[in-house]
């Protein structure tokens, strides 16, 4: 007991000074002998005993000689009982706290005046307490003294060890005032606090990016040097942060401890299996603060808010394209090696990347997940119905500086250079006629092999294209989307329309 004392009366002290005001026997108990001549045990956990490792005042150049019994005045008058409460005589003038030792209050002043003295030998951090050295000491050691009882989890410090106990208490103490939301830790609820201060306190000399957290901070300066400390002993891959290493290892064990409730889908991180949820409840609780739109995570929203800023920090080295994300560099640099790792079961298809695949097995299975709230057209994968959704409100963000023609999407402002340019890059096997697109040569080889995979459901005749199918149908449904904005005539196909358009209307033209 006590030595749990002495262990408390250090964490109070902070310069770590140690009291050798009395003499300990081996099995660590101190005995006091009353008038009455009754022993008191202090190995008893009381209040008296545990007020013991408190009540000694710490000898400084400041204080007189004084004896020792003066720093025990209960001893001196032969008084068996120990006061229930310290006095605490020493406040500071800053903030008003005080307390009972004044060599405590010399260690707190240096909380206002940033004095730090105590420093790291090894990396030359430096901090205000002595205590909080030898804790940031063991991380370089390795040392982590304390252990989970629950999981096994060891910790360098009682009060890291603390906090994680609440991970499986589920305790969380420190509430947010604005919004309400509660933490476990008084650091995260600081950092939390900042969004609502929109405070930014940490910024990069470098590229002038501000950050709320200091940890967010510094992994963000390694991207200016290049460091990443923490290698993968599978692969090699190397990493700036250890949290990001141990999820990169997840991947070569296939630990996937987290569960979906509502599809069984397993996942390596519970902040991925939270995401995952929001697919089910819909909730998309992040907001861009230019345009609205509103994300289900907060790295889908600092990714959409790229497009606003136009900033594209990731070049390729190559051909000197730049993006936004570094997911879509590396996507891009499966281009120049030609690696397509992510194959069709069904028709032998390869894809850079597995979600190009997902999208592609469903035209296997035609799942179309994503429907159009406007007119209720589905579509089979997200991006397609964007593209979609920009013919219901006529946004057309991709203009031709030639011409200044305007497309819904890019792939077909692309297809519309060539008309400029005259590339036609993709050539026919069999009679080398060549084309400004892929889709545009596929339609015609199935003119040399004669198939026809798209069939009318109404006269049973077939198509070489969806599109053609499509033209054809209207023949049997009377549909006339194309029109002309002078006479009003309308036309099922659109080149019908241009060759109407070659000629002057001489009036307003009525339907029959």
């Amino acid at each position: 007991a006590f030595k749990d004392n002495r262990e408390a009366s250090e964490e109070h002290n902070p310069d770590g000074h140690q009291l050798d005001l009395l003499h300990i026997k081996e099995e660590n108990e101190m005995i006091f002998t009353s008038q009455g001549g009754e022993q008191l045990n202090l190995k008893e956990k009381t209040e008296d005993t545990r007020f013991l490792s408190t009540v000694v005042h710490m000898k400084s150049n400041e204080d007189e000689e004084k004896p020792l019994c003066s720093y025990f005045p209960q001893l001196q008058n032969e008084v068996s009982v120990f006061p229930t409460s310290p006095s605490k005589s020493f406040g500071c003038d800053v903030c008003g706290k005080t307390f009972s030792d004044k060599s405590n209050l010399k260690a707190h002043t240096r909380i206002h005046t940033g004095e730090k003295p105590y420093c790291c030998d090894n990396c030359g951090k430096r901090f205000t307490f002595k205590s909080v050295l030898n804790g940031h000491l063991r991380i370089h050691t390795g040392e982590k003294p304390f252990g989970c009882d629950v999981c096994g989890k060891r910790c360098s410090s009682k009060s890291h060890l603390k906090t994680h106990m609440r991970t499986h208490t589920g305790e969380k103490p420190f509430g947010c005032d604005a919004c309400g939301k509660k933490y476990s830790s008084k650091s995260d609820l600081n950092k939390h606090v900042r969004i609502h201060m929109a405070e930014k306190p940490f910024g990069c000399d470098d590229c002038g990016k501000r950050f709320y957290m200091k940890s967010r901070f510094n992994v963000h300066m390694k991207t200016h040097t290049g460091e990443k400390r923490f290698g993968c002993d599978n692969c090699g891959k190397r990493f700036y942060l250890k949290s990001v290493l141990n999820r990169h290892i997840k991947i070569h064990t296939g630990e996937k401890p987290f569960v979906c409730d509502c599809c069984c889908k397993r996942f390596s991180m519970m902040s991925h299996l939270n995401s995952h949820m929001r697919i089910h409840t819909g909730e998309k609780p992040f907001g861009c603060d230019v345009c609205g739109k509103r994300c289900s995570s907060k790295s889908d929203l600092n990714k959409h808010v790229l497009i606003h800023m136009g900033e594209k920090p990731f070049g390729c080295d190559d051909c000197g394209k730049r993006y936004s994300m570094k997911s879509h560099l590396n996507r891009h640099l499966k281009s120049h090696t030609g690696d397509k790792p992510f194959g069709c079961d069904d028709c032998g298809k390869r894809f850079f990347i597995k979600s190009h695949l997902n999208t592609h097995m469903r035209s296997h299975t035609g799942d179309k997940p994503f429907v159009c709230d406007t007119c209720g057209k589905r579509c089979s994968s997200k991006s397609d119905l964007n593209k979609h959704m920009r013919m219901h409100i006529g946004e057309k963000p991709f203009a031709c500086d030639d011409c200044g023609k305007r497309f819904f999407i890019k792939s077909h402002l692309n297809r519309h250079m060539m008309i400029h340019t005259g590339e036609k890059p993709f050539g026919c096997d069999v009679c080398c006629k060549r084309y400004a697109s892929k889709s545009d040569l596929n339609r015609h080889a199935k003119s040399h092999t004669g198939e026809k995979p798209f069939g009318c459901d109404a006269c049973d005749k077939r198509f070489p294209s969806n599109s053609s199918l499509k033209v054809h149908k209207r023949i049997h449904t009377g549909e006339k989307p194309f029109s002309c904005d002078d006479c009003g005539k309308r036309f099922s196909i659109k080149s019908h329309l241009k060759i109407h358009m070659r000629k002057p209307c001489m009036e307003p033209y009525t339907a029959v």
